[in-house]
């Protein structure tokens, strides 16, 4: 092993789990430990795959590495995480970090206990169109945000909004610096047992708004922010990673202007980042307490669907038509 460099495992052999082996073994900063799964098949398929070790038990696992990313399923991440924290290593959580917020809490206690790193995958916040936008931002009053994926089998262990729309709620605390005063949302399971598409409605202190929509039952991927402030809308597209704005001068000429980016992939930016903190020992920043931040907006979000759920669920009752997926009958 190179004295210079983390020795880094994954736990977690799925979709996301091999793209963290992809980044970790292309780093120059890192290297690449071992991989964990309950499924011995496909911890020793990733193994086999990215050249690395595959362990058999966390045990194991844990005392072969300096740090770790968790890239288990989410319902898995409180105890996965504390175990690795406890142990004293530093982790990077994939998003969302938890189920509930007080599972949150419990790993950032764990964190703070050992004082370890503790990082969570909110990725957007590496986009360097994000942070394009994030320079150019002063008074935003009105955010438009939209982030729709073809449906797949994978993460349907929680909602859209745990699943994708949390990417944006993070950006939006981030740039906006408070929690809404006031949350509207509606959201219904399509293909899965759980809401597959849910549009959501803010209200921050101060009079910004945010309209989401977020869905992984759409015919075609979209991942669009944009945002208007005095004089000035910005739009940013994450998937090209591309920030425009449209700015009015004292002349009220219109003047449209790309800002520059600099195209990196965020998840080695983000890894980066996570290797930046072990180093230094400061604290990230999507650290534990942002993305319980973010996480209780979602659950405020989810709650609100849930009340307008059982309202949906009234009126088709009465029609005795049913809402949710043919396997949910």
């Amino acid at each position: 092993m190179n004295e210079s460099c983390t020795l880094v495992g994954v736990c977690g052999a799925g979709a996301f789990g091999r793209n963290h082996l992809r980044v970790i073994r292309e780093s120059a900063r890192a290297e690449l430990a071992g991989v964990f799964d309950i499924d011995p098949a496909r911890a020793a398929a990733a193994a086999a795959e990215f050249g690395c070790r595959a362990f058999h038990s966390l045990d194991d696992f844990l005392s072969h590495c300096q740090a770790a990313i968790v890239a288990v399923p989410t319902v898995a991440h409180r105890e996965v995480a504390c175990l690795l924290l406890d142990a004293g290593l530093d982790v990077l959580v994939e998003k969302p970090v938890a189920v509930t917020v007080g599972e949150a809490r419990l790993i950032i206690a764990a964190a703070t206990r050992r004082g370890r790193i503790l990082q969570v995958g909110h990725l957007e916040r590496f986009n360097p169109a994000v942070e394009a936008a994030r320079r150019i931002l002063t008074l935003p009053l009105f955010f438009e945000i939209h982030r729709l994926s073809v449906f797949t089998p994978r993460s349907l262990d929680v909602d859209v909004v745990a699943d994708l729309m949390i990417h944006d709620l993070d950006i939006l605390l981030s740039m906006t610096g408070r929690m809404p005063d006031e949350v509207r949302a509606a959201g219904i399971p399509v293909l899965s047992d759980k809401a597959d598409i849910a549009n959501v409605r803010l209200s921050f202190p101060g009079g910004c708004i945010a309209n989401l929509t977020a869905s992984r039952v759409s015919t075609e991927r979209v991942r669009k922010l944009r945002y208007f402030q005095p004089r000035q809308y910005v739009s940013v597209d994450y998937a090209k990673q591309e920030c425009v704005s449209i700015a009015v001068d004292e002349n009220r000429q219109v003047k449209f202007l790309p800002q520059a980016v600099v195209k990196q992939e965020p998840l080695k930016r983000q890894f980066d980042a996570f290797l930046d903190s072990i180093a230094t020992r400061e604290r990230p920043a999507v650290d534990g307490e942002a993305a319980a931040r973010a996480l209780e907006l979602a659950s405020l979000i989810v709650a609100e669907m849930d009340k307008h759920r059982r309202v949906v669920a009234e009126s088709l009752a009465a029609a005795s038509i049913h809402l949710g997926p043919p396997s949910a009958r």
